[in-house]
């Protein structure tokens, strides 16, 4: 079981259409990859990285993906995702994205 932390509960809306991709790496990890479109038309995207135990490694979005489809905006998400969880990219790089209030 993942457990969310507060950039997923912000990004997080029932509401809007969503798809999605999970995938279970041989160590254990996971990722998920969320994209939608707000409200507004614009598509959005969710990227969790997730320990064995569920623990959050890392979560962040992008409010919007300008020119891009869902489509698109997913498959750049898978493989942003999967370098993150491989090391190919260090987390330690990569700056917190949140929603502006």
């Amino acid at each position: 079981m993942r457990i969310r932390e507060e950039t997923y509960w912000q990004w997080a809306d029932t509401q809007l259409h969503s798809r999605s991709h999970d995938e279970q790496l041989s160590d254990g990890t996971s990722i998920d990859v969320q994209v939608r479109l707000s409200r507004v038309g614009a598509t959005q995207l969710f990227i969790g990285v997730y320990a064995r135990s569920g623990k959050a490694l890392l979560e962040e979005f992008y409010p919007a993906r300008p020119g891009e489809t869902m489509t698109r905006a997913l498959v750049w998400g898978v493989d942003r995702g999967r370098a993150l969880a491989t090391g190919a990219l260090a987390v330690a790089e990569v700056e917190p994205r949140r929603l502006q209030a």
